[in-house]
């Protein structure tokens, strides 16, 4: 029989989780490599398992963007290759939350039935394929479906990286967060800053240029495979595992839609999403027609995407230590309310103050993750509320850039479409302060 002491270290170290899900403890708590009295792995493995985990989430996070700013980067040329025009361009700049929306609402049932580690690899795996297909498909409708499996690979990794931040490193959200969303944010902008000089060294057209991109993913899903791995050689005990099962089989326990503050969030989500894909889809056009070259274009954007490598570490860390997220709403909406208005008035001449400030705007997307695991007492909760607040949220963002790109075919110019953009960041600070509120979802959901 266990011992009560043993039990409880156990409880204090360890996550169970569902079937088919790791098990590992935080940071620094290597202590010696002979396994436990109850059998499971040793202090020292599990240890390591977590650096790996780590690892593994931030090499993910570098590839959850590039597969769209390199295209933003290239819109263009892949525009003329293929024969779109700019209705069909919009559609594909509209393609990621599209996908997002459908897919992400698979992540936790699949989740549950393989554990998080092996569909976040399995997701690494489809993005490295769509990537390294989808340039030499040779029609629209094979690119759509090539970009259809890459982002699919993205929305399941989208949706659980929360969820795997909350269970293994529940005291260190906003760090882990930022972490996270630093490394998302250094991989979206190195895709847009690096796409057009690498396609120009590589030769042979666009293809190579974003074809080349499916070397990271690759390199990304080695960690999520030693952790799958890891998983399947460690022993774990019966007792915790039936309990774990049992609690898998039960209905859920919120019903998230009665939930305001969900749905607050879920708008907020979705708003900055339309406003991050137009930019990312459409900026280095505004800039190329405004008569930047297309290298300082690409440039322009990798300034507003890499604004978020240090903002992301900053912005969760500060809004965890706020009781209201209000206030960090408003200010970054500000910010996109003045690039906008730079990109309207005088969009070459301020060019790199306008990036910067859509840079600074951009960063509300690691808030709302943040906020995702705020506004939930429990990994179940935060689950329930990461897969809602996505989906609904990359469904509300699918019309922004399609809109965007029929306006802009139709009156000649970026007077309308800029104006869209201005418009929609009023409601999303509005909302935004809304799910900033000091509540959770499991207050709400069972009232």
């Amino acid at each position: 029989m266990v011992s009560e002491e043993t039990r409880t270290r156990t409880s204090t170290t360890e996550c169970t989780t569902a079937p088919g899900a790791e098990r590992t403890t935080a940071p620094g708590t290597e202590r010696s490599a002979a396994p436990d009295a109850d059998g499971t792995p040793a202090p020292a493995t599990r240890a390591w398992a977590t650096r790996l985990l780590v690892v593994g989430i931030v090499l993910a996070a570098l590839n959850l963007r590039p597969a769209i700013t390199s295209l933003g980067a290239l819109l263009e040329e892949v525009r003329d290759g293929l024969g779109m025009s700019g209705s069909v361009a919009g559609l594909l700049t509209s393609v990621p939350p599209l996908c997002f929306a459908v897919f992400g609402v698979m992540a936790p049932r699949l989740a549950r039935r393989f554990g998080p580690a092996a569909v976040v690899c399995a997701g690494m795996v489809a993005i490295t394929t769509g990537l390294l297909i989808r340039p030499y498909t040779g029609s629209t409708a094979g690119f759509l479906a090539a970009s259809a499996l890459t982002l699919m690979g993205i929305a399941v990794s989208n949706v659980l990286m929360p969820v795997i931040v909350k269970r293994w490193f529940p005291d260190r959200v906003g760090s882990m967060t930022g972490l996270y969303s630093m490394a998302l944010a250094l991989g979206t902008s190195a895709a847009a800053a690096v796409t057009v000089p690498l396609t120009d060294a590589l030769g042979g057209g666009w293809q190579p240029g974003l074809a080349v991109w499916a070397v990271l993913a690759a390199a990304a899903a080695l960690p999520w495979v030693a952790l799958v791995r890891h998983r399947e050689a460690a022993p774990v005990p019966e007792e915790p595992v039936r309990e774990a099962r049992a609690r898998a089989e039960q209905p859920p326990a919120l019903r998230i839609t009665r939930s305001r503050t969900a749905w607050a969030l879920a708008v907020f989500f979705g708003l900055q999403a339309t406003a991050a894909y137009i930019t990312m889809g459409w900026m280095p056009q505004i800039f190329r027609d405004a008569g930047v070259s297309a290298s300082t274009a690409g440039v322009l954007l990798a300034i507003t995407m890499v604004m978020g490598v240090p903002l992301a570490f900053v912005i969760p860390r500060l809004a965890t230590r706020l009781p209201h997220q209000g206030p960090i709403v408003l200010a970054l909406g500000g910010c996109g309310l003045a690039g906008y208005a730079g990109l309207y008035f005088a969009p070459a001449a301020g060019a790199w103050a306008w990036a910067l400030l859509l840079g600074v705007s951009n960063c509300a997307f690691p808030l709302a993750l943040t906020m995702v695991g705020m506004r939930a007492r429990t990994g179940v909760g935060v689950a329930q509320l990461s897969a809602f607040a996505q989906s609904t949220g990359y469904l509300i963002s699918i019309p922004g850039p399609l809109l965007v790109g029929v306006l802009y075919q139709h009156s000649g110019g970026w007077g309308l479409p800029i104006a869209l953009m201005a418009g929609l960041m009023l409601p999303q600070m509005v909302v935004g302060v809304l799910a900033g509120r000091d509540r959770t979802v499991e207050q709400e959901a069972k009232r």
